[in-house]
């Protein structure tokens, strides 16, 4: 158990309920449990030994990889030897809620005559000659310098950072701030995944409640399509951080009980209020530490959670409108099932239901990125993911668009074409049924043949309902946001127009692609009446100039290349628009009596 705050309780406020829990709480716990078994969130013994000697084979190698530097500094043996070198995990497998085939996050931490770039020169060429391995590429150019692999089918995140020490040893904590200065902010951004992770543990009450509670929410996060910090949901540690102050409230609670409590409390919960772990604390760098009072930035973040270790930080800086709304809707399905659960006219089973976005919305924004290199296609897609939040903002100002609805992940297709037309189609997410269905061997040694490398990434367009008694169509247009959206991806320093295309364009849901369907999953349409194209809303082909848009009358989105206004469309209803507003709803019926409005008033998060 972590030690406690001073007052005798962790956390910035006392615990709202110190009760253990009931019978029932009990009952609820175990069936929870066994449904979590039974989704298979747990890896296999098998797994998690091989893990365990992956992670062995890896501390040894920093070892040798930093007295190799060492020695080639001019160190003696000695001296060399003593530099040592240590890995630190986070992250998921430092949580201890990883899942089978999950990544480890891990850290190597070398002294200081070691650099970046022998960590990237130097030691990824000793990882490739490692025994099992199958994947290495590094990323030294990323926010946070990292080297992605593979060992034994065990996929490992390789960060680094550099301390201001002359030797690492075996006994060295990350828990003193001190180990901050005199480093650059690439390895104090590294040090903080797994000094954030060490704090989450020690503050809360039950390592093992949080952890059950924490694979709950993580896989009913995943399931409902919000985990994802760089589309504006949350990420891993932000969804911990929540658990963690859900314990801290109940310090006896245990997992079952959590989690009806995690959803009551953060479906009501008064955003922009911040969810602190501890008091904010000062330190020993010139470093920005989260201060909304201070920082005009930190007073515009919409659903503040902070993290514990220094220099605190908002997790969850990316959260939108948008993104904040459908949140708070996945809060409130929560409270309602989890609710029905508790009284036993529900099974967990149902919280853990797959998300509906590709069912949700008559409308979708079809975002291509693609190039003909599968090497860039990763950097180049991983470029423009990371401004869609971008272009999510920039639609929210709209006028008629309730939000814009982000898919969490790309998904990537692989197409051979045999011709500059077939290149250019399924750069446009135009597909035809032979490029689907050929193969690399069918275009082995035809001139002017070779792949295409593609990532299409989806935002669902919620429109408001036409008011009653308004006659005649309405214009949506998104041309204005989605053309300063391409200029802002084409403002990428590595960014080549030869080279890499991104189309932005609309298409109804009856056009959506088989890929973003499970077997069977698809519905069934009607035949419509007339057919009409998917408009292009913004094309930037690799060596093409840009093409017109091809909008049609039906269509209800105004869509043209400059931004110009045009001739007035008619725009439809979106059938479930209206459920993504917020509303005065019944709160749910809190499952064990106690007020909940004591969790929810301004004392909580302060």
């Amino acid at each position: 158990m972590a030690s406690e705050h001073q007052n005798g309780y962790l956390g910035v406020t006392p615990p709202i309920s110190s009760a253990e829990s009931n019978s029932r709480e009990k009952e609820v716990t175990l069936t929870l449990m066994d449904e979590l078994r039974k989704q298979n969130t747990f890896e296999s013994d098998k797994e998690a030994k091989t893990r365990e000697i992956v992670l062995g084979r890896l501390a040894a190698l920093v070892k040798q990889f930093v007295k190799k530097v060492s020695l080639d500094r001019g160190l003696s043996e000695t001296a060399a030897t003593a530099a040592g070198g240590k890995i630190f995990t986070f992250g998921s497998y430092r949580l201890g809620v990883h899942g089978p085939g999950s990544d480890i996050d891990t850290l190597c931490v070398v002294p200081k005559h070691v650099s970046r770039d022998d960590f990237f020169e130097v030691f990824e060429g000793m990882i490739k000659e490692m025994e099992g391995v199958t994947e290495v590429a590094g990323v030294p150019e990323a926010y946070v310098p990292i080297i992605k692999l593979e060992i034994d089918g065990i996929p490992i995140d390789f960060l680094v950072a550099r301390l201001a020490l002359s030797t690492v040893p075996d006994n060295l904590s990350l828990k003193d701030d001190n180990l901050l200065r005199n480093i650059d902010e690439r390895c104090v951004r590294s040090l903080n995944g797994s000094r954030v992770i060490d704090e989450i543990l020690r503050l809360v009450p039950q390592v093992d409640v949080f952890r059950d509670a924490l694979r709950c929410i993580k896989l009913w996060a995943q399931r409902r399509a919000i985990y994802s910090n760089v589309n504006g949901f949350l990420g891993g540690v932000a969804w911990a951080l929540l658990v963690a102050r859900i314990c801290q409230l109940y310090p006896k609670a245990i997992a079952g009980a959590i989690v009806s409590r995690f959803f009551i409390i953060y479906y009501q919960w008064s955003w922009p209020q911040p969810v602190l772990l501890k008091q904010i604390e000062e330190g020993p760098l010139q470093v920005r530490v989260w201060n909304p009072r201070l920082y005009p930035g930190d007073r515009a973040h919409r659903m503040p959670i902070i993290t514990p270790a220094y220099p605190a930080m908002c997790a969850t800086h990316n959260v939108t409108q948008s993104t904040q709304m459908i949140i708070t809707e996945e809060f409130k399905r929560g409270a309602e099932i989890v609710d029905r659960v508790i009284v036993g006219t529900a099974e967990w089973s149902e919280l853990f239901s797959k998300h509906d976005f590709f069912h949700r919305y008559r409308y979708y924004l079809q975002i291509i990125a693609s190039t003909g290199n599968a090497d860039l296609q990763i950097k180049w897609a991983g470029t423009v993911e990371s401004r869609l939040r971008q272009l999510v903002m920039k639609l929210e100002y709209v006028e008629s668009l309730i939000l814009a609805h982000p898919f969490i992940k790309g998904f990537d297709l692989c197409s051979y074409c045999l011709s500059e037309d077939e290149v250019r189609a399924v750069a446009q997410g135009d597909i035809s049924e032979a490029v689907a269905i050929r193969k690399k061997e069918d275009i082995e040694g035809k001139e002017g043949a070779g792949p295409v490398y593609s990532t299409t990434f989806y935002i669902g367009l919620a429109i408001q309902p036409k008011q009653a008694g308004a006659t005649g169509p309405r214009r949506l247009d998104i041309s204005y946001p989605t053309t300063e959206f391409t200029k802002l991806v084409k403002m990428w320093e590595k960014y080549d127009e030869a080279s890499m295309g991104i189309v932005v364009r609309h298409i109804r849901s009856s056009a959506l692609p088989d890929i973003v369907f499970d077997p069977g999953e698809r519905p069934i349409v009607k035949p419509a009446q007339k057919r009409t194209k998917s408009g292009n809303t913004s094309t930037e082909m690799p060596n093409k100039r840009q093409r017109s848009s091809n909008t049609t009358l039906d269509t209800p989105l105004k869509v043209t290349e400059n931004g110009s206004t045009g001739t007035p469309v008619a725009a439809a209803a979106l059938p479930r628009a209206a459920d993504l507003v917020p509303k005065e709803l019944k709160s749910p019926q809190l499952p064990f009596g106690e007020n909940v409005a004591v969790a929810t008033t301004g004392k909580v998060g302060v």
